[in-house]
């Protein structure tokens, strides 16, 4: 039986809610034909956040981990492509912690790429009508900060991992002066879905465009 880890973080920034968290935890214990789901909470918190990681994943042992987090004004379900060496907050945490140009581990490279089939993913993702895209950079926050540490944690090993990031729900967007866009809930828990029985099954990344010029 292989294992899925998903992580979604808590709320930040003052916000009531988090729809990385309210997707992953709607499929905690989805299981099919030799898999099961495991679904874990992280605080938003930098350092925090990768040493809890890195216990779940030596503790769950997974074939597979996907760490979601929210990424507000994004219109599309983001797969990230590759995670940087770079904490470089321009908020704080849920600690109070804001480090500005930090390297977040020293002596590691200075980038990352995902191990998922990304492209594969996005295109499955499409194909079920949902707004979904690679993605170039994971920003410079905590999501990052924790998708570096996964693959720092997890390099050598075979397990598939990346990060994935959401747009804000509805509830989220509605009466802000910016009018950001914004996803129902029920079509990111099926991207999730989809991202999840794609990494199962493809081992070879498909070959689509999925660049940017800018």
């Amino acid at each position: 039986m292989k294992t899925v880890l998903l992580t979604g973080f808590e709320p930040f920034n003052g916000a009531a809610i988090n729809p990385a968290w309210e997707a992953v935890r709607a499929l905690d214990g989805w299981s099919g034909e030799g898999f099961r789901v495991e679904v874990r909470q992280l605080p938003c918190v930098f350092i925090d956040a990768n040493r809890a990681l890195a216990a779940m994943v030596d503790e769950l042992e997974p074939h597979i981990v996907i760490a979601v987090g929210q990424a507000g004004g994004r219109p599309e379900i983001s797969v990230e492509r590759v995670a940087i060496n770079v904490d470089d907050a321009s908020i704080v945490d849920n600690a109070g912690r804001q480090p500005v140009d930090q390297a977040i581990d020293a002596g590691g490279p200075a980038a990352y790429f995902t191990t998922l089939p990304i492209k594969a993913m996005v295109a499955a993702m499409r194909a079920a009508g949902l707004r979904a895209a690679v993605s170039q950079t994971a920003g410079t926050f905590v999501c990052n900060h924790v998708f570096y540490g996964l693959m720092h944690h997890t390099a050598g090993h075979a397990v598939k991992a990346g990060f994935i990031h959401v747009p804000f729900l509805p509830e989220q967007a509605e009466g802000r002066m910016d009018n950001p866009p914004s996803m129902a809930l029920e079509d990111i828990i099926a991207g999730i879905r989809i991202a999840v029985e794609t990494a199962l099954t493809v081992e070879q990344d498909a070959a689509l465009t999925g660049g940017a010029t800018h």
